[in-house]
């Protein structure tokens, strides 16, 4: 594919999170929105607005039979994201899908490895992985200066729109377990988690998480839309220092405190706490939904693999669904 010709996209689902899509490939000199998909009519005739220059469908195969069509984009409900990604990469289109991948690690597994085998792009939507804050916190981790990491942990709370089909793990988790993983550069081998389901029967509004890496690391998450508080804040504690990643704050994204404790070398074993300054790292204010899709675009053309890639979000799937399994052992103890 020559790298000067723009990819040709179409975006399947437009409920909630499709015509955002939508709008960010729209924008991308390098992408042409060629087509737009849904079931609805009403979202087409919605989107139809917007995209006037886009052709618009209800049917994925008609999509599919478009021998000009290069990548599709996958915004539809969780269950479906594995069947009709398989079907996208299986017709020999690049795929971009929504978070999560699948609903089962088996299930990703098998679109990873359709597109290995077949030779395309396919990336997951893990929007957080490409926010200048937390690129930043990232790269604050990886360069020591925070020191060993002790712990992260992860609080993603609102008064939101309560869910049927997910639970609070897999409809806001999978933010969090993406940066989680991210961050750590290693899969946990502990995953811990309880919650409650207040509003709906079997559908966790509540959820704690725990999870322990093979470095010793530990991470906590604490996922919730029933709460009077709306928060996204990550915070790593290092041995040296700390950071907090803050993503309702609208300047202070990110925060470093020059905070620990230091060895007092006049008295074995004792250690004094210290108390330094705090700032705020410079984060660019560029819209994370555009830099993701301007990624997938890049990595399209150029052939390259992508962050978020299928490897990646078949990882987050594993520990989503660990996670799940450790939720539904505590909630058959319960009913004993």
């Amino acid at each position: 594919m020559s790298s000067l010709a723009p990819l040709r996209v179409g975006v399947v689902g437009l409920g909630h999170w499709g015509p955002n899509l939508a709008r960010n490939f729209d924008r991308l000199p390098e992408a042409d929105l060629t087509w737009i998909c849904d079931a609805s009519e009403e979202a087409r005739d919605r989107s139809a607005v917007s995209f006037p220059e886009a052709r618009v469908s209800g049917e994925l195969d008609e999509l599919l039979a478009d021998p000009e069509l290069d990548a599709v984009v996958i915004a539809t409900p969780v269950p479906t994201h594995a069947g009709l990604a398989g079907q996208v990469i299986a017709a020999g289109k690049h795929c971009f899908v929504e978070k999560p991948l699948a609903q089962s690690a088996l299930e990703a597994e098998a679109v990873v490895t359709a597109a290995r085998d077949a030779g395309l792009v396919l990336m997951v939507g893990h929007l957080l992985e490409y926010h200048p804050g937390i690129v930043r916190l990232k790269e604050l981790a990886d360069s020591g200066e925070l020191g060993e990491i002790h712990y992260i942990y992860g609080n993603r709370l609102n008064l939101g729109k309560l869910r049927a089909e997910e639970n609070a793990l897999w409809s806001l988790g999978a933010h969090d377990v993406s940066v989680l993983l991210g961050l750590a550069g290693e899969e946990p081998t502990d995953c811990t988690a309880m919650g409650e389901s207040y509003m709906r029967e079997g559908v966790e509004d509540v959820v704690f998480c725990y999870l322990r890496f093979p470095s010793g690391l530990a991470a906590h998450l604490h996922l919730s839309w029933l709460d009077p508080h709306k928060e996204r804040r990550f915070t790593v504690v290092g041995s040296r220092k700390m950071a907090t990643f803050d993503d309702m704050e609208v300047e202070r994204k990110l925060t470093v405190y020059d905070k620990g404790f230091d060895e007092d070398f006049s008295s074995y074993g004792e250690y004094i706490a210290r108390s330094g300054d705090s700032w705020s790292p410079r984060v660019p204010n560029d819209e994370p939904l555009l830099l993701e899709c301007g990624h997938f675009v890049g990595c399209v053309l150029d052939g390259a693999i992508p962050r978020s890639d299928g490897e990646s979000g078949l990882r987050v799937v594993r520990v989503l669904e660990d996670l799940q399994r450790s939720l539904d052992r505590g909630r058959s103890a319960q009913a004993v």
